[in-house]
């Protein structure tokens, strides 16, 4: 069971997060190009049309590119079309 002073400590922390989740909203505050762009590439990887992160690194893993887990989407795209 946890003490009062585990409770409040807790209750802390819990506020201090959600305030922090509500001051960034780095969605909200990105240009409106930016999130027009990301739109339409979670729009084109539902499609189908794109493939996902985990598939780009899966290729790169059969093609055999270093670093592929510390690279991006964007970047993993790049060097799986130059592997190939």
């Amino acid at each position: 069971m946890a003490t009062t002073k585990q409770r409040a400590a807790a209750k802390r922390n819990v506020k201090k997060a959600q305030a922090g989740a509500k001051s960034k909203q780095t969605l909200k505050n990105l240009p409106s190009s930016t999130r027009t762009a990301l739109g339409k590439e979670a729009a084109a990887v539902r499609r189908g049309d794109a493939p996902t992160r985990r598939e780009l690194e899966e290729e790169a893993r059969r093609l055999g590119i270093a670093g592929r887990s510390k690279m991006g989407k964007a970047e993993l795209k790049r060097a799986v079309s130059w592997a190939k």
